[in-house]
Order: structure tokens, then sequence, then C-alpha cells
């Protein structure tokens, strides 16, 4: 799966995580630092994906099973296409 940013959204990290702005609607939503770590990784290119986006998280934070770092994955990158942020393909 190839994951990227719609063409008017840009992304802005902050203290906290990650902001992104649609800049044809003028609404922004608010990441918090997992979920930003999530995005960051899947926007990694070819190295992208849902797999290794939750092997970070479960790296990141060992009490994190494997089975709900696939499922918070899943579910951010749901929101996010919901929300017509991003475009997926591959």
């Amino acid at each position: 799966m190839n994951l990227t940013l719609r063409r008017d959204v840009s992304a802005t990290d902050t203290e906290d995580g990650m902001v992104l702005l649609d800049e044809q609607s003028g609404s922004y939503w608010q990441l918090n630092s997992t979920a930003a770590l999530i995005l960051r990784t899947l926007l990694d290119g070819t190295e992208g994906t849902p797999e290794r986006a939750a092997r970070v998280l479960t790296e990141r934070y060992p009490a994190v099973s494997a089975e709900l770092a696939a499922t918070d994955v899943a579910a951010l990158i749901d929101s996010l296409s919901t929300a017509r942020l991003v475009v997926t393909g591959g």
C-alpha cells in the first residue's frame, strides 16, 4: 500500500504530534504523537507499509501488542481516508 497526503493537505509537526490542514476546505486535524508516528511511517515511500507502522509502534511502546498496533494503524488509515486527507494506492 502506498499512502500519500492529498495534494492540498499540508502537515506540520507540533510539540505533541502533528496538524494536518486541508487547504481546500480550511479544516484541520490534530494528531497525537502516536498517530503522528504512524502517519510519518506510512508516508515513508516504499517502506511505508501498515505492517511496518505497526512494528514501529510495538518497538516504541513495548506494552502494545502486535494485534492492537495493527488495529490502530488500520483505524488511522480509515479515518484519514474517510476525511479525504490521504490517497492510497498499490
